[in-house]
């Protein structure tokens, strides 16, 4: 049965259409019937021969890093689809996010069943495969879907449009469209050209489509959603999308950043990266939320193609600029400018100062220059070096500001507790919140 919610309407006043509300939930559901597999039927005595013969050492290392993310997170997304048949508003969406749920089951068991009978990992239980395979967890995969263990938590408390509408977000537009997606793809594409792993390239394609079923469900659930709440649903889709996005860069992190554990299959981090960003921002878009739209600071810096932010996010995660710092951060002159130049690019274009306003950055690193940033009517400027008059100067140890930057450091605290020492016109401090407003 397609959904009762009431079409948003356009400006001049007729319904806003989208594609998606050419699929109802009966649709989708009647699809789930059609298209069910069993991950306990497959075969995988191939796969077992071809694994120990066929694939090098270092590509069986590759895979099984590659694997063990899938793994954990079909589990970690099985564990925490309950709070959202709660919260659907739908009995014909709760019907299929019970489907959804036994479907993320099944791939668990599929994964489970490839990693003990095929690469001899665990026991044959669920627990022992788990086990042995969480320290393959990347630190951006680690956070995301600690993300998905306490929005679990929320919605449980919480059955209201814009909360269901941040769990769906992450759940089935970050999680399920930008990374999970991608990364089937990859992997289905080189086993495809290889023609090897018969069974687990069978049990992959059928997990493809599932998830191409979920995504369609979660871009139709997000536009019903917005229809019922078109103010609190895209500011509860921009803020939870700029706290997890930070991490994205992370989550097909090589151990090491050693790319060949990609590119050994033929293909590279930022061909999985743009198909990645490419899918985030097509599926908001189809649910009536374009990511350019939402409320609040741009969530990606604007004026890049998706390969440009692609490289940008790996170089900035690399460099322990952003997601998880596992150590101090570059601070090469690369590193500094393609850092402030991010800045640039994330002002406010809503700033509304009513006169060009500078701030300057000045670092208690010896080798770590001086930058300002110039914000005027239409323009921001950024460069290396003092500016004549200065509206603010803010004082501050250069790990300090990139923690601020990476949100690792609330910018109050750091003033409260001296890390960060602001100088110059007061109003100047309101202004800087202006150009870069909090989510």
């Amino acid at each position: 049965m397609a959904s009762t919610a009431t079409p948003a309407s356009t400006p001049n006043g007729t319904p806003e259409s989208l594609p998606v509300d050419a699929i109802s939930y009966e649709d989708l559901y009647a699809r789930w019937e059609r298209g069910n597999w069993s991950a306990m039927d497959l075969d995988f005595s191939e796969d077992a021969r071809q694994w120990r013969e066929d694939f090098t050492e270092f590509e069986r290392q590759a895979a099984l890093w590659n694997y063990s993310l899938f793994f954990w997170g079909e589990d970690a997304v099985a564990d925490n689809l309950s709070p959202y048949i709660d919260a659907a508003p739908l009995e014909e969406q709760k019907y299929f996010l019970a489907t959804q749920q036994a479907d993320e089951a099944r791939h668990a068991v599929f994964f489970k069943r490839f990693m003990q009978e095929v690469c001899g990992i665990g026991n044959g239980s669920m627990e022992s495969g788990l086990q042995a395979i969480k320290p393959q967890l990347t630190p951006g995969f680690r956070k995301i879907f600690d993300r998905l263990d306490t929005m679990a938590d929320e919605l449980r408390a919480d059955h209201s449009p814009a909360q269901l509408a941040a769990a769906v977000t992450l759940y089935h537009i970050v999680i399920e469209a930008s990374l999970a997606q991608p990364g089937q793809h990859f992997i289905c594409s080189y086993l495809e050209k290889r023609d090897t792993l018969p069974a687990f390239r069978e049990g992959m394609q059928n997990i493809a489509a599932d998830e191409q079923r979920h995504i369609g469900f979660g871009v139709k659930l997000l536009a019903d959603l917005k229809r019922e709440d078109p103010v609190g649903v895209p500011k509860a889709v921009a803020k939870i999308l700029r706290e997890v996005t930070r991490y994205t860069a992370q989550v097909l992190m090589p151990p090491g950043w050693d790319e060949s554990y990609i590119t050994v299959f033929g293909s590279t981090y930022d061909e999985v990266g743009v198909e990645g960003l490419t899918s985030m921002t097509t599926k908001l878009r189809s649910a009536g939320l374009a990511a350019d739209t939402l409320p609040g600071p741009a969530l990606l810096p604007p004026g890049l193609s998706p390969l440009e932010v692609s490289q940008r996010g790996r170089t900035l995660a690399k460099a322990g600029v952003i997601g998880v710092r596992e150590g101090p951060t570059k601070r090469d002159p690369e590193t500094v400018a393609l850092l402030f130049d991010t800045i640039r690019r994330q002002v406010n274009p809503r700033h509304g100062l009513k006169r060009a306003t500078t701030f300057q950055w000045e670092f208690t690193d010896p080798d770590v220059p001086t930058w300002h940033l110039r914000v005027d009517n239409g323009s921001s400027v950024v460069e290396q070096g003092g500016a004549p008059n200065p509206d603010l100067r803010l004082r501050v140890s250069y790990q300090d500001f990139v923690d601020i930057v990476g949100e690792r450091l609330d910018p109050l605290r750091a003033v409260a507790t001296r890390k960060l020492r602001p100088r110059g016109n007061p109003l100047a401090m309101k202004r800087l919140t202006q150009v870069f407003p909090r989510g």
